[in-house]
Parts: C-alpha cells; sequence; structure tokens
C-alpha cells in the first residue's frame, strides 16, 4: 500500500513493505523499520526509526498535524482523506486534544457553521501553539473549554453536529 504526505507543502510519497513484526516504510528511495518506543512523556512521543529513539510532539488532527522535531516544526498534511482507507466523515463530532495543554483563544462558539479545517480554537502545549481545526462541516454543538483553561491528552475540547441538526 503507498499514499502521498505533504510535508511543509512538498508530496513524499510513501510505501508500506511490511506491518509486523515492525513497520517497514519506503521513503524517497529508502527503507525505514519504524516500532513504537516504550511510549510518550509529558506530551511528547516517542519512535523507534532504524533503531534510534525520536522524541516528537504531534498536535493535530488525522489529516493535518504540526510535527516538533529537534527545535524544528514540520507541517503535515494528508491530501485525500481516503488515502489511508477511511472516509472523511469517520472524524465524527468530537474534537479532542492531541496533547496535554492550554486553551489560548476560542475562534468560534456554539451554533456557529463551520467547514472542515475551520480553525476552532488555538491551543499550546510545551510552547507550540496551533488551530484545532474542525475535522468535517457541521455547526458547533458546543466548546468545552475556556480561555487559559487547561486540558488533557484526549479531552474532548469541542463537539459538532450535523448543519440540519442545528438548534
Amino acid at each position: 500500500m503507498s499514499f502521498t504526505l505533504n510535508l511543509d507543502g512538498k508530496p513524499v510519497r510513501i510505501e508500506i513493505l511490511r506491518r509486523h513484526p515492525k513497520l517497514v516504510l519506503w521513503i524517497d528511495g529508502q527503507e525505514h523499520v519504524v516500532g513504537r518506543d516504550a511510549g510518550s512523556e509529558s506530551g511528547m512521543q516517542v519512535l523507534d526509526i532504524d533503531g534510534r529513539s525520536v522524541r516528537f510532539a504531534r498536535a493535530g488532527t488525522d489529516d493535518r498535524c504540526m510535527i516538533r522535531l529537534a527545535g524544528q516544526t514540520f507541517e503535515l498534511t494528508l491530501p485525500d482523506a481516503n488515502a489511508l482507507g477511511r472516509g472523511a466523515d469517520d472524524h465524527g463530532g468530537e474534537v479532542r486534544a492531541p496533547m496535554p495543554g492550554t486553551i489560548v483563544s476560542i475562534h468560534k462558539s456554539a451554533g456557529e457553521i463551520v467547514n472542515r479545517g475551520d480553525a476552532l480554537l488555538t491551543i499550546e502545549s510545551m510552547k507550540l501553539q496551533m488551530a484545532l481545526s474542525a475535522p468535517r462541516d457541521g455547526v458547533v454543538a458546543e466548546i468545552l473549554h475556556q480561555e487559559g483553561g487547561r486540558f488533557d491528552k484526549d479531552d474532548i475540547i469541542a463537539r459538532l453536529v450535523d448543519e440540519n441538526r442545528k438548534g
């Protein structure tokens, strides 16, 4: 199986060569062996890539995220939501925190119509600010935190409903 991601706007073709016992990927003409490391610590995620532990922070949605790695921030986007075998509506209406942090600002409020990708709020985690976006078209049902409020990883931050369920 292969797919294309955009890394800072540049397409990167990735082919999955094997999934077990470890994930083996073909990226830019090179084979890479990827495994999960011991886990995450204080919002950081750790992967074993080609025998090296790589620590990074990830924040965003399934099709767009920011990666903080070695003091640099990279934007990673999936151009087609179906590219990995999931439909665009598989996100549901929940917007969850990708890591622990604080709400910096709220851009949308309950009752507002939003399109997929619209910024709902801005969060900060480990000195990295990023917008959490609507995973699909809909109406903001509720924002569950206030500006300055703290949250944990996987907390539900906002909920969307279908536009025809508004009200």
